[in-house]
């Protein structure tokens, strides 16, 4: 599907309210809106969206970034989800996980989508400058779009999954808050980290795509990480082997089991180093899945929507 059919697709029917066991009447009253927002997420809620872009920040080689919004349609407030895509840290943008961000709006979350640099324009820590900047910039302007950012969590996929466990483990770094914010003083916290395929330990996977001859993904790790020591100071995985002192925001991974680019026990191997540092770690593993299976409809594309819904509504209650 392109951009231009998800642009024709902007608007998202709501079922009916008999599907979701109440009347039309209270479905669509401001207590039951409200008691599927912030004050009480339902991932069984149904909720029409509005689907809007608006500049986000030009970076520093002159491409403007943009944030396409899913806004839920009613009262509100709604909890707020910052999306990071993936691309190997080279490519794609913020339509990245469309039908990912479509899913957790319909159920009554504010979803932004954000351009992320590329590697190509500037390495590592780019990127992780530019989501730590969306944080802020959401704590700021999130209810514009009704988004309640009382506990605003962050969905990254694949590398936007090592951005996103970078952003909530070092909130602080000064590197990484390097981005001023005119007229805000919010800082880059977040409540949780979601995430699908991460890339939770960069040098195990760049090892791995060497054996497996994968030029580009190895040209893709040598334009991102430069100069290429920071493949291990960026590395979340010997961050946690270091005792480095970071943030333990409770995380979700789904994995693919038959996934060749993150590997399975790779990805086992930082569940138990961060559970063991005294992190909460959420660990799903997807049988006959590979790296990216969401992109594709099916029962395991639909587990992980639902799956990721569970999750952010746990923690909206804690």
């Amino acid at each position: 599907m392109n951009k231009g059919d998800f642009a024709r697709r902007d608007v998202l029917k709501m079922t009916a309210a008999g599907a979701l066991g109440v009347s039309a009447e209270r479905a669509f009253s401001p207590s039951a809106a409200h008691a599927a927002g912030a004050a009480g997420y339902d991932p069984g809620a149904r909720f029409e969206l509005k689907v809007s872009e608006v500049e986000f920040r030009r970076n520093a080689s002159g491409r403007m970034l943009m944030a396409r919004i899913y806004q839920p349609q009613g009262p509100g407030p709604f909890p707020t989800v910052l999306d990071l895509h993936g691309g190997a840290w080279n490519r794609k943008d913020r339509f990245a996980e469309e039908p990912m961000d479509r899913a957790l709006a319909a159920s009554g979350l504010l979803v932004v989508a954000v351009d992320l640099t590329l590697a190509p324009d500037a390495p590592y820590p780019t990127c992780v400058q530019d989501a730590n900047y969306a944080v802020r910039w959401l704590k700021a302007n999130a209810a514009k779009w009704n988004g309640d950012v009382a506990k605003l969590g962050v969905y990254g996929s694949s590398s936007g999954g090592h951005v996103a466990e970078l952003l909530g483990m070092r909130p602080r770094d000064p590197r990484y808050n390097s981005i001023p914010l005119a007229g805000s003083d919010a800082d880059a916290t977040v409540a949780y980290v979601a995430t699908r395929s991460p890339i939770s330990n960069t040098f195990a996977r760049y090892e791995n795509a060497e054996r497996r001859h994968n030029e580009g993904m190895v040209k893709n790790n040598k334009i991102f990480f430069s100069p290429w020591e920071t493949i291990h100071e960026a590395n979340p995985q010997e961050m946690l082997d270091r005792e480095e002192k970071v943030v333990l925001v409770p995380l979700l991974i789904m994995q693919g089991a038959l996934d060749d680019n993150v590997l399975p026990e790779v990805q086992e191997k930082f569940v138990k180093s961060y559970r063991a540092a005294g992190g909460a770690c959420e660990y799903h593993l997807f049988e006959n899945s590979v790296h990216e299976w969401v992109a594709e409809p099916g029962p395991q594309t639909d587990k992980a929507r639902e799956t990721v819904k569970a999750f952010i509504a746990q923690q909206l209650k804690a």
